[in-house]
């Protein structure tokens, strides 16, 4: 006879954040991994440049804005944009201004972008994408030609961090001049009391997870439009979808637990686990009474709200994180899309059946 696990606690706010944080950290680093591995370190970078390049131009002026870094020097507002933003995401950054027209950032170990072992399987094709996607896109974007970076570090080959720095020049620079190495300069050392005052410090620890949580979508919420783009709906499906697969797998058990979830039962406890999953993103989600087999309705999709023309290719990477979390779960179950919302429906449906005889829904 089987026992019924006793209800867990419902988990505070900021660890279920933290979670959903995990969860996307995870499946965005794991996307890279499966585009390097599955499609090779050229087309990696690829991807990972146009991710930059789309999160800059959405971002980059309307963040300095909000950071009230506008009106300063170039050099100074790029990093000093770098070191605050990032620290709103978690990320380890550290600051130093030399003068008005340089100034360092320097990404110490661990990286947060590449997640734990992962940063062994990251090329430095793939890092130095980023720099071309971001950083040396800065100047354009605050109407100057004059803004460089000047990359002295990476961690992908061996060096302790990612560090650099802006600088803007006295003249012009060509398009391939944004963005240049200089291996034997080394970046002063980082003083705290230098650097600009970080907007987190005085945060409580659920503004911070929350704002964690939103950080680590933002990276999935920009990949999956882009990998659509550049290897079109099918290859995107497939890309994304065995990333979600494999991530959804790999992080339920933890992720479950983080939710206050028992991590194992029947079809019941899955769609619980879904409910508490979605409210934790930021999503309207419910179980729904009534059927044979257990409904769960998400009314929202804070992960793409806005995006427009999105394909549908972008749902089905996505829903594959669920089914690698019911293979893990529960491996006699299976989850059936019954409704879409973005194909029109007002709420995503799944129903969660037993795997090999799905019947009639």
């Amino acid at each position: 006879m089987q026992t019924r696990q006793t209800p867990h606690a419902a988990a505070p706010d900021a660890a279920r954040w933290s979670a959903v944080a995990e969860w996307y950290h995870a499946y965005f680093t794991g996307l890279v991994m499966t585009m390097v591995t599955r499609r090779g370190a050229r087309e990696a970078a690829d991807l990972v440049f146009h991710i930059f390049r789309r999160q800059h131009l959405e971002r980059f002026l309307p963040g300095l804005e909000k950071l009230g870094l506008q009106g300063l020097p170039p050099a100074v507002a790029a990093a000093r944009y770098h070191y605050l933003s990032n620290a709103i995401g978690g990320v380890k950054v550290e600051y130093m201004e030399e003068s008005a027209r340089k100034a360092w950032v320097r990404y110490a170990p661990p990286r947060w972008a590449w997640h734990g072992t992962a940063v062994c399987a990251i090329p430095g094709e793939v890092s130095r994408a980023v720099l071309r996607g971001w950083h040396a896109h800065n100047g354009v974007s605050l109407g100057t030609r004059r803004l460089g970076f000047v990359c002295t570090k990476q961690t992908m080959d061996g060096q302790p961090g990612l560090e650099g720095y802006y600088c803007e020049y006295d003249h012009d620079l060509a398009p391939d001049e944004r963005l240049r190495f200089a291996r034997g300069e080394e970046a002063p050392d980082f003083d705290p009391a230098q650097a600009p005052v970080l907007p987190t410090a005085t945060w409580p620890e659920e503004r911070l997870q929350k704002a964690r949580r939103n950080y680590a979508m933002e990276y999935v919420r920009t990949a999956l439009p882009e990998l659509i783009g550049l290897h079109g709906p099918f290859d995107a499906a497939y890309l994304g979808g065995v990333t979600g697969q494999l991530i959804g797998m790999q992080f339920y058990h933890e992720t479950a637990a983080a939710l206050g979830l028992p991590g194992h039962g029947d079809a019941t406890d899955f769609a619980r686990f879904m409910v508490a999953l979605a409210r934790a993103q930021g999503d309207e989600a419910e179980l729904v009474a009534g059927g044979a087999h257990p409904c769960v309705r998400q009314a929202s999709w804070k992960l793409m709200s806005g995006i427009a023309d999105l394909h549908g290719a972008a749902f089905d990477a996505w829903n594959r994180l669920l089914d690698g979390a019911l293979g893990a779960h529960n491996r006699h179950l299976a989850l059936k899309v019954t409704r879409r919302l973005d194909e029109g429906d007002d709420a995503f449906e799944w129903r969660i059946v037993p795997r090999g005889k799905p019947g009639k829904l």
